[in-house]
This record gives C-alpha cells, sequence and structure tokens, in this order.
C-alpha cells in the first residue's frame, strides 16, 4: 500500500482507468472460448459489483460531498442534493434515449422487411442491433470512468471523508461489473453474425471511453475545488442510477437470491476495507 501511495494520484486515476478497460477486453474475450456465458456467474459478480458500488457511491463520493460542503462554506446539504439528483437524471435520461433510438429503429426495419428479402434484412438488423448495443454500452461506460476520475480527484485535493482505498476499492467495483458488460457485448454481436474477432474488438472498445472520461473527472475536481461537492454527488446520483436500472435487473436474470447475496457481500467487503484501511 505504501508502494502505492508514492505514484501521483493522476497517474493512479489512469491506472485504474485503464484496469477497468483492460477487465472489459476480458469479458469480451469471452466470445472466443464459448456461445454464451454462464448466467450465474455473471449475475452473481453484477450483484457483487452493485454492492460494491452502492457502498463507493457514499463513503468515497457523497459523504466527501457532504463534508467538503461544510468545509467551503456551503449549505452542507445543498449541492450534494443538486449534484445527486442531476447525475441521475442524466444516466436515466441517456438510457431513455437509447431505449427510443434503439426502438425506432427496430420499427424502420420491421417495415422494410418483404418476404422477398427477409433473410438479407434479417442480417441487417442483427448488423444494426450490434451498433447500438456498442453505442449503449460505450455512452453507459462514459459516467463511469467519470467516478473513477472524481474520486482519485477528491483524494488529491485532500477532500474530507475522501482516501485512496476508497477510491481504489471504486474503481475495483465498476470493473468487475465491466467484465459481464464486456461479455453482454461480445456475444450478442458474435451471435448477430460477427466474426469473433469483430465481436471482441467492438466490446472491449466500448470500455476505451473510461479512461478518457476518467481524466476529465479528475481534472474538473482538481482545477475547480468550489465545484467539487457538485462533481463528487453528481458522480454517486449516475452510479446509484446505473445500479438500479442496469446492474440489479440484469443481475436478477437467473435468481434474485443470489443476486441479493452478491449484492450484500459488495456492500460488506467495501464497507470493512473502506473504513478499516481508509
Amino acid at each position: 500500500m505504501e508502494l502505492i501511495k508514492n505514484i501521483p494520484t493522476f497517474y493512479l486515476a489512469l491506472i485504474a482507468s485503464v484496469f477497468c478497460w483492460i477487465v472489459t477486453a476480458l469479458g469480451a474475450m469471452i466470445v472466443f472460448f464459448f456461445k454464451k456465458a454462464n448466467a450465474a456467474v455473471l449475475n452473481v459478480l453484477m450483484g457483487f459489483s452493485a454492492g460494491v458500488m452502492i457502498a463507493a457511491s457514499f463513503w468515497s463520493l457523497l459523504s466527501p460531498a457532504i463534508e467538503l460542503s461544510t468545509e467551503l462554506g456551503y449549505v452542507p446539504w445543498l449541492f450534494p442534493f443538486l449534484g445527486f439528483i442531476t447525475g441521475g437524471i442524466f444516466v436515466v435520461a441517456v438510457s431513455k434515449l437509447l431505449d427510443k433510438v434503439t426502438s425506432n429503429k427496430s420499427v424502420t426495419n420491421t417495415d422494410n422487411v418483404s418476404s422477398a428479402n427477409e433473410s438479407g434484412n434479417n442480417v441487417q438488423n442483427g448488423k444494426k442491433r450490434g451498433i447500438l448495443l456498442v453505442m449503449s454500452i460505450t455512452l453507459h461506460n462514459i459516467p463511469e470512468g467519470m467516478c473513477v476520475g472524481v474520486a482519485f480527484g477528491a483524494v488529491a485535493m485532500g477532500t474530507p471523508g475522501s482516501s485512496l482505498i476508497g477510491a481504489l476499492l471504486l474503481a475495483l467495483g465498476i470493473a468487475l461489473q465491466n467484465f459481464p458488460e464486456g461479455a453482454s457485448v461480445a456475444l450478442p454481436l458474435r451471435r448477430d453474425g460477427y466474426s469473433r474477432k469483430k465481436a471482441f474488438m467492438f466490446g472491449q472498445l466500448s470500455g476505451i471511453v473510461e479512461p478518457c472520461a476518467a481524466i476529465i473527472g479528475y481534472f474538473l475536481c482538481t482545477v475547480v475545488k468550489s465545484a467539487l461537492p457538485f462533481c463528487l454527488s453528481f458522480s454517486a446520483g449516475a452510479m446509484i442510477a446505473v445500479v438500479a436500472s442496469e446492474l440489479i435487473p440484469e443481475s436478477c436474470g437467473e435468481g434474485k437470491n443470489t443476486a441479493a447475496l452478491g449484492c450484500i457481500a459488495g456492500f460488506a467487503v467495501m464497507m470493512i476495507m473502506d473504513v478499516a484501511l481508509g
């Protein structure tokens, strides 16, 4: 741990976000070995990640935002509240927009199908579904990358309540849920007619935005300290929205009890490590 503390915080943020991307690539690599992934294992991973991210959203993001607001002389709850709501609405709005675009594409493609070219259209529809899937996961990864950058930026600024172990665990939670995400992109692409190599390439590319977003989040925090409470709480809101709208519903596919146990385990691990080592 002492060795890690000697590394400049910016490089830690970059390394952590690149690690998240690498885990996405590892998930996408499943396409080389399986036609489909073990749903039960992926669901446990997603449940565990949900627990880690819920805990991290409070201890690593929201709690420091409240403490810093107090230190800066703001109304303690105002900017954390505004940031949290804005972050959650942002993720929900992006998800809604993608659902609308996907729905419109599906309707258009269905209207154009005829008996003469039905087979060709099905292939084309599969390609378009693949593109939309990659776009969806890529946009979904932007706020996650920003969360990583913001967490490390808060540590760099010496924000009360923030800790290096908390930022590292936050990045770990995001990385863990990136594994099933990489698989969830690559496997459907393979099913829709893409080669294994292309399915893998698109699957791992969906995570490449995370290092870029992490750098933006880091500099937003370190350049404008007065905006840090909003940035931290925005990331917390975005993370909770991702957990509530994506991870929890997906992880319950093979049984809600397994997902719940994974979520509890993830939350407990994050809580113990953040409090004990932070």
